[in-house]
């Protein structure tokens, strides 16, 4: 396949990458310093400038997770190291004349697997409509993700939200750099799915972020990721004794573990944080904190949070793609009668019954995706639209090969479309016959829509604002539809149920 390089001078130094298939790339750009050494569980720093020409062909190191999580391919693993504050920009290789829209993705993963080097992730098709695409890799699970700054000692300072203050670092390397290669930094986009999605609407109320970007997309945001000091601590101190170090040697334990030994701690931690019912979940932002203020939702609700128009939905299928391969989420009856029994029994019942059949397994599935995702989603919707433009979708497209293997319009599916990735040979063998038009349909709608969500702030003249109580939904399927409240009775049975204050 025939490759040419091409170079960019941005304010770090001279990067090259290469032109393939219509699209400039380069991987791997370091945006912060390696946080290595004394700079573990520390706030990112500004990169180094380097001499000479940095060479941005191949992908770089992930961060430090469960080696399972990290497969790119057939036997091929990615490297990981805790050296893994790189991004990769995809530009068009004919130059527009006019700066083009920015689309920053942030992976998803719990906030503890993932890496914006998978595949799926790549962003050629993205940029081929017209944009600039960033992918961004950020600190996972405990060396990012999990609020270790009560552990700090005389010695050792440890910051909170690692993982939030690598993404503003990123998004302020694409403020100064990103017109280099022919986007525009007064029109960025910042877009994810599951955490990431939660990270996007988390940097809503972040007062770092302010101004970074210009429009938000949340794709199926998760619940309960958010923590107070009080919980993090707790979750600190389980991790010291997991790593078997007491208070007064945490500091030193945390700063002497390798990598390994800290994901494995973390592993034992979810488990026993799923086990205890502790609350939120062990990774995710802290609120309460000086640098993110308040919870986003209530930040949101009260218009303290970045007025930025949002477009945040959930897939209609959310949680059988968890019931197949991880086994995170309550989605049988034993599981949710455990969430909820703390509840007063007519609390219980109001949640329940707005789940028909109850508990047969298609009730208790539908309940997980709402207790994850749904809920999120409602949540956010109701509260960004009282002061932002706001626009909620529910994505129900499956191909056949989907719904026959029992997966159908599950958690992540939209980013088949949104990736184009039906285009691709996995994607073809995904479709076959008149299937394959309608899956092509929705690729284009969808890729139609953000992209003119991220050049506009509207994704188009038909999709109606989220206001209440109207509550306006656009359905993507096999011919894109408006419902109102679609899933109303599901929604209100959730208003006020948080986690945290079970």
């Amino acid at each position: 396949m025939h490759e040419k390089t091409v170079r960019a001078t941005i304010s770090s130094g001279v990067v090259e990458g290469f032109t393939r298939d219509g699209v400039h790339r380069w991987r791997a750009i370091p945006y912060a310093r390696p946080p290595v050494g004394p700079l573990r569980l520390r706030a990112p720093q500004p990169v180094e400038p380097w001499p000479g020409v940095r060479y941005c062909h191949s992908i770089g190191n992930c961060a430090p997770q469960q080696r399972r999580y990290t497969l790119v391919g057939p036997g091929r693993y990615q490297p990981m190291s805790e050296d893994c504050l790189s991004l990769n920009v995809v530009a068009p290789e004919s130059p527009d004349h006019t700066p083009l829209p920015v689309l920053v993705f942030i992976h998803g993963g719990g906030y503890f697997m993932g890496s914006s080097a998978t595949p799926i992730y790549d962003g050629a098709a993205l940029a081929r409509r017209g944009c600039v695409y960033v992918s961004v890799n950020y600190r996972l699970g405990p060396l990012g993700c999990l609020d270790l700054s009560s552990l700090s000692d005389g010695e050792h300072t440890f910051d909170d939200n690692l993982f939030l203050r690598d993404l503003v670092l990123a998004l302020r390397w694409v403020q100064e750099n990103i017109a280099v290669f022919g986007g525009d930094p007064d029109n960025v986009t910042i877009f994810g799915e599951s955490a990431g999605a939660h990270a996007v609407a988390t940097l809503l109320a972040v007062p770092e972020a302010e101004g970074l970007f210009a429009q938000a997309i949340s794709e199926s945001p998760a619940a309960g990721m958010v923590r107070t000091p009080e919980l993090a601590a707790e979750y600190a101190e389980r991790f010291a004794q997991l790593l078997g170090a007491d208070r007064s040697t945490a500091a030193q334990a945390l700063m002497s573990a390798r990598p390994a030994e800290l994901v494995d701690a973390f592993d034992r931690l979810v488990r026993l944080g799923q086990r205890e019912m502790l609350g939120a979940f062990a990774a995710g932002p802290t609120c309460g904190t000086e640098y993110l203020p308040r919870d986003p939702v209530d930040a949101m609700r009260d218009g303290h949070a970045h007025r930025v128009p949002l477009v945040i939905g959930a897939n209609a299928e959310e949680a059988r793609l968890f019931g197949r391969f991880l086994k995170l989420l309550p989605m049988t009856e034993s599981t949710i009668e455990r969430l909820l029994a703390d509840l007063d029994p007519v609390e219980r019942e109001r949640i329940t019954s707005a789940y028909p059949g109850y508990p047969d397994p298609a009730a208790c599935v539908q309940f997980g995706g709402d207790f994850a995702f749904g809920s999120a989603v409602w949540q956010i919707a109701d509260a960004h639209s009282r002061h932002a433009p706001t626009y909620r979708y529910r994505y129900d497209f499956a191909p056949r090969a989907l719904r026959w293997s029992g997966l159908g319009a599950t958690h992540a599916t939209e980013l088949l479309a949104v990736f184009d990735v039906y285009r691709s040979p996995l994607g073809r063998l995904l479709t076959v016959g008149a299937d394959r038009k309608d899956t092509l349909r929705v690729s284009d709608e969808l890729q139609n829509r953000w992209r003119a969500f991220a050049t506009t702030g509207t994704p188009g003249d038909d999709w109606p604002r989220y206001t209440l109580p109207e509550r306006p939904v656009l359905v993507f399927d096999r011919r894109p539809r408006v419902e109102h409240d679609p899933d109303g009775r599901r929604r209100e049975a959730w208003e006020g149920f948080s986690l945290a204050q079970r």
